[in-house]
């Protein structure tokens, strides 16, 4: 861990970098605006100041019967526009420079080569085996980081199994499930589904495999019923109805005048947390995957509707394979299989009742949440 004394000359540099950028902003800033305060009334200026001169000569010429009023008139209405002309470039001549590194901001991202490929032979799952996973000395750390996020995880979620993930914020619980879609790519080791790396499989192939509720559950416009079927058109209406139910959403959706017609809002801003995470859970239990992926999705939940929709998981979805990210202990204490992450490590691996006589992060973790006599209850 660094010293105080590092840390304070740290801190130092990036204020001292702040500093400098912060000023050479301001600077650009108040130029910029300056330049534009001025050529407004300066540009009025000339214009009014030629109007009048035109005026002033041009009643002259009208007096002594050389020039028609019309005449005068169409001079004015000239020098406007030419003057008007040269006031649009001045704008233009201050936004382009901004609309120019904007497009040049948006043209990096659509450039950007796809990092996740699919190799140019995919291979095909093998259909014997029906969502069991395997890590096998998995390490991963962001592209450009130099410390790993995870280090040498091994593990393996056999189909019909529940794998439940815990440990504290930052330990990577969420960046191993990650993995798993292919939203990142391991650094070393491998990771495998039905005996297969997924290297190896088409992307299409490995995600219709997997139903995955992400953290911040996200709705899209539409109608409950279209967010529900996002999964794709083989959706029946009994297998929306089925999910639904086992997510606990059934109650809330009846209560809705138009029911599944329900109009939500984008972000499903016009449903409560807990309606949402519900709905997101129906969403990816409607594909009807080998596997369901809950990145901590029972966090909004209150206890009983939590325990209700862990019995209906447990009872519904019975030869999936089912992998938890949770908070807490409640949520996973019954399940076949319990990894305690710490640093990016496996530090403990088994049932709830092995961890709290062999890991001690865990007994700290479960302790912290629920008495010994709740513990020994449960």
């Amino acid at each position: 861990m660094p010293e105080t004394g590092d840390r304070t000359e740290q801190f130092e540099r990036e204020e001292e970098k702040f500093e400098k950028a912060n000023m050479n902003l301001t600077k650009t800033n108040l130029f910029v605006n300056r330049i534009m305060s001025m050529m407004m009334p300066l540009m009025m200026f000339v214009m009014n100041g030629i109007t009048l001169l035109i005026v002033w000569v041009g009643s002259h010429r009208v007096d002594s019967g050389l020039m028609q009023v019309g005449d005068m008139m169409a001079f004015m209405q000239y020098v406007m526009q030419i003057i008007m002309a040269f006031l649009m470039i001045s704008m233009v001549s201050v936004i382009l420079p901004r609309a120019l590194v904007s497009a040049g901001r948006v043209s990096e991202v659509l450039n950007t080569d796809i990092v996740i490929k699919d190799i140019k032979n995919p291979f095909r799952f093998n259909v014997e085996k029906k969502g069991e996973i395997e890590f096998k000395n998995v390490s991963f750390k962001y592209p450009g980081a130099d410390e790993y996020v995870l280090k040498d995880v091994n593990f393996k979620a056999k189909a019909g199994e529940t794998t439940a993930f815990i440990g504290s914020t930052g330990s990577g619980k969420s960046t191993l499930i990650n993995l798993i879609p292919r939203f990142y790519d391991v650094t070393s080791g491998e990771i495998l589904i039905d005996g297969e790396n997924i290297k190896n499989v088409s992307l299409y192939d490995l995600r219709e495999k997997i139903g995955f509720v992400p953290q911040k559950g996200i709705l899209f416009s539409g109608t409950i019923e279209s967010n529900l079927k996002y999964g794709g058109e083989h959706i029946s209406d009994e297998y929306m109805n089925k999910a639904a139910a086992i997510a606990q959403a059934t109650e809330f959706i009846s209560s809705k005048e138009s029911g599944f017609n329900t109009e939500i809002s984008q972000g499903g801003t016009n449903v409560s947390g807990g309606q949402k995470q519900r709905l997101a859970i129906a969403r990816a239990l409607a594909k009807n995957s080998e596997i369901f992926i809950f990145d901590d999705s029972f966090s909004a939940l209150d206890f009983k509707t939590d325990a209700k929709l862990r019995k209906a998981i447990n009872e519904e979805l019975s030869d999936s394979t089912l992998l938890i990210v949770a908070q807490r202990i409640s949520t996973i204490m019954n399940a076949d299989q319990i990894l305690v992450l710490d640093e990016g490590k496996v530090v403990g691996k088994g049932t709830h009742k092995e961890l709290m006589e062999n890991c001690e992060v865990y007994r700290q973790i479960a302790l912290s949440q629920l008495s010994k006599e709740e513990l020994e209850d449960e």
